[in-house]
């Protein structure tokens, strides 16, 4: 059996300037005035079992803001389905209170596409709604509601959402301010892929692409406890939209809903996304330890050059996050290891990144280095908890966003 040795590399766990900066060019940050990601979820693929979609269904998305605007858009995607998608009616309001399907009353605003309550959107396609006036909180849940009248053939979702969104069979309620008539529950978002803002003054957004460490598997649901989101609410300057899919990869598509692999997925769930200033890259952990395993480093590494070289072309920041420990995972044997620790020699040291994230040396075990510092760790050894999720946004250095 091959021998595992962990190097010390004096890094530390915060940003460290990449070579790759000192050649890139990055523009200006947007004007104070323009557009901004403030909340988003990659889709992932479609529902099981939904192949007539969801005929007469009203649902209410709860997303989370992380910088606020005095005006709004939202994204609603048919990007799984495999016939056109008419949505009847769709609306966007600020929460009343958490864990319910309630809207603060007198903020209900009808969605509108080209000035029309009701669009169709094609199959592997997805639209953006028309400005709406509406004073939106940063640091809030707002509602994101869509009725759709007909069948329409799969339903796009986020499946790991770590957050309850509201249901009803009974018809169109998307206007409603008041949720009695959303009699269920759900786990995962429908449909919703973005939200932005405007006059935030934010200076653009931060990508966050991953998996489900990313997408917060392990954190508290429906307390917006993943490490995306405590790195909004240490940067006020910033959007963060959220690109984790969970079990996603970088190489090869997963099953149902772990999505598309990352280079396949980039230019929806990054290039697209509204004013993306910076991309934080942690992916390659499913690579190494889904099966079939990518035992073979510079596959992973090649990969991360793509993402870095087609960030650079649009102008995108990239800082490249260290895989995170898992010693204890259910598979976790000694070449899974060699694979990971060689892939974070080259993250560390290649200078392809802009800067470096180092999660690892944030969160495993100083007496072994292997594995998760044990009040980091949800309990797996592959997913952190909350406090876990904490110490990786603590690691990013804010003034290098």
């Amino acid at each position: 059996m091959r021998k595992i040795r962990v190097v010390a590399l004096g890094v530390s766990a915060a940003v460290v300037l990449g070579a790759a900066q000192a050649s890139a060019q990055f523009p200006a940050p947007p004007d104070p005035g323009a557009w901004v990601g403030t909340w988003g979820a990659s889709a992932a693929g479609p529902v099981p079992g939904t192949d007539n979609g969801y005929p007469n269904f009203s649902i209410r998305n709860v997303v989370h803001t992380s910088v606020g605007g005095r005006s709004t858009r939202v994204t609603l995607s048919n990007a799984f389905g495999n016939s056109p998608l008419v949505l009847g009616h769709s609306s966007v309001a600020v929460s009343a209170k958490a864990g319910t399907a309630d809207a603060k009353p007198g903020t209900v605003k009808e969605l509108t596409f080209g000035k029309r309550a009701t669009v169709t959107i094609p199959a592997g396609a997805e639209v953006q709604s028309d400005s709406v006036d509406l004073a939106i909180p940063a640091d809030s849940d707002l509602l994101v509601t869509t009725y759709v009248p007909t069948p329409s053939g799969p339903v796009t979702y986020h499946p790991a959402a770590s957050q309850t969104s509201f249901f009803t069979r009974d018809g169109d309620h998307a206007l409603d301010t008041e949720g009695t008539a959303y009699t269920e529950t759900t786990a995962v978002w429908h449909y919703v892929t973005g939200v932005d803002v405007r006059g935030s003054g934010a200076r653009g957004s931060v990508v966050t692409l991953g998996d489900s460490i990313t997408d917060g598997v392990g954190s508290t649901g429906s307390t917006n406890r993943r490490w995306p989101d405590y790195l909004a609410d240490r940067s006020k300057n910033f959007g963060v939209v959220n690109s984790g899919i969970s079990a996603n990869r970088l190489l090869l598509g997963g099953p149902g809903g772990a999505g598309r692999n990352a280079l396949a997925r980039f230019n929806d769930d990054v290039l697209t996304k509204t004013s993306v200033r910076t991309l934080i890259v942690l992916e390659g952990i499913n690579d190494i330890q889904q099966d079939p395993h990518q035992t073979d480093p510079a596959r992973i590494t090649a990969a991360y050059e793509q993402l870095v070289a087609r960030a650079h072309a649009h102008g995108i920041k990239v800082l490249g996050g260290t895989l995170t420990p898992f010693k204890g995972w259910r598979v976790y044997d000694e070449t899974l290891e060699a694979t990971r620790l060689a892939v974070n020699k080259f993250i560390r040291t290649s200078g392809v990144f802009d800067g470096v994230v180092d999660f690892d040396a944030a969160i495993r075990d100083p007496q072994d280095p292997l594995k998760m510092r044990a009040q980091f760790d949800s309990g797996d050894h592959l997913h952190p908890g909350d406090a876990g999720y904490r110490a990786m946004a603590e690691a990013v250095d804010l003034a290098r966003l």
